[in-house]
């Protein structure tokens, strides 16, 4: 029995267990947990999920142009930081510096932030170069910083952040448990989480409408956005509105063996487990810290807008054939509504500095 079993089953014991809390422990448990554990490979090679940045470089490419032009509308402060929380192995650093070039990469410092410890291995193998020349460094996730001039970035951060999921039945609102014989929805009162989803389900509910609640949003959103002082607040994501994911009845999702299903009670702490991000909650949050123009866009529209499309395509006709379709291959993932460009969205926030 794994040592995830037994705590689980010492609940259950008591009672049916919140799926938040065996997504709590699944995941981040200090021993046995699915992010806490030294693992490794990821990717197409590794167990159970690959990101955007297993197709290319495109994607932090296109993000060197975004923040280069954060950078412009700053003033061209000098350092400019870019803090990435849930940086995993340090790939779209990695991307991100590469592609940065002129006054915009001497100014750019970058910050990794990932307490995995396999993760951690990796990103200092990724960075090696940009470490050494001090122009990236990791930080713990427990370590303070000074407010900043910059940006703060993420990939597939907060769809990893516990979270509850929610049905309305037609009559009451009830929430998903694990009891001893599996999962189970069980009756729950009026909450935060209940508010929310009532005052944003558009046309009024019906019954199986439902989502994903995350309790530790509104911290995490307030620690980062704490830290900067101007800047640029960009995460890319999977979900959606409010109104959209509780029309689908977002539930938590599964990965394992790149295979997707809501099974969430299996195979605990040896399979990754997500919940769509609702970004209306996500942008109000940020507004609420002060920051302006929370909005959201698919991965493919935010490509298409900052990618500077005619050039690439100008510039890749001279690669090799290998190299040009592989960069071609990448672009079409990111954009296409069948692939990433459509799952993802890119949710951007923006704090004017003080004059």
């Amino acid at each position: 029995m794994s040592l995830l079993t037994e705590l689980l089953a010492a609940r259950l014991a008591v009672g049916p267990v919140p799926a938040v809390e065996v997504m709590d422990l699944a995941l981040y448990h200090p021993e046995a947990g699915y992010y806490r554990r030294a693992q490794g490979p990821w990717g197409f090679q590794g167990a159970d999920y690959y990101t955007a940045l297993d197709l290319g470089p495109l994607l932090g490419e296109t993000l060197a142009i975004r923040l280069a032009a954060a950078w412009e509308d700053l003033g061209r402060p000098d350092p400019f930081l870019v803090l990435e929380p849930g940086a995993g192995r340090g790939w779209l650093g990695r991307d991100l510096l590469q592609a940065a070039a002129g006054p915009f990469a001497q100014a750019l410092r970058y910050l990794h932030r990932d307490d995995n410890p396999a993760a951690a291995a990796a990103a200092r193998e990724a960075l090696a170069p940009w470490l050494a020349s001090g122009r990236a460094r990791l930080v713990a996730q427990d370590q303070p910083l000074e407010r900043f001039q910059g940006a703060i970035i993420s990939n597939e951060l907060f769809d990893a952040l516990p979270a509850q999921p929610w049905r309305w039945d037609g009559e009451h609102w009830r929430y998903e448990a694990l009891g001893a014989d599996g999962p189970q929805w069980a009756e729950g009162g009026p909450a935060p989480a209940t508010e929310w989803f009532a005052a944003h389900a558009e046309g009024g509910l019906e019954a199986g409408d439902g989502a994903p609640w995350c309790e530790g949003l509104p911290a995490l959103v307030r620690d980062l956005a704490g830290i900067l002082e101007a800047g640029l607040f960009l995460t890319i994501d999977y979900g959606e509105s409010t109104a959209r994911l509780l029309d689908k009845g977002a539930d938590l999702r599964r990965f394992k063996g790149h295979q997707v299903d809501g099974k969430w009670w299996e195979d605990l702490g040896e399979a990754d487990l997500t919940a769509d991000v609702d970004f209306t909650r996500l942008a109000r949050l940020l507004e609420q810290q002060g920051l302006e123009g929370a909005g959201h866009q698919t991965l493919g529209r935010w490509i298409r807008r900052h990618a500077p499309l005619t050039r690439w395509e100008a510039e890749w006709q001279g690669l090799p054939e290998a190299v040009r379709l592989g960069r071609m291959e990448n672009l079409l993932q990111l954009t296409l509504p069948a692939k990433m460009g459509d799952r993802f969205r890119v949710l951007e926030a923006w704090r004017a500095p003080q004059r």
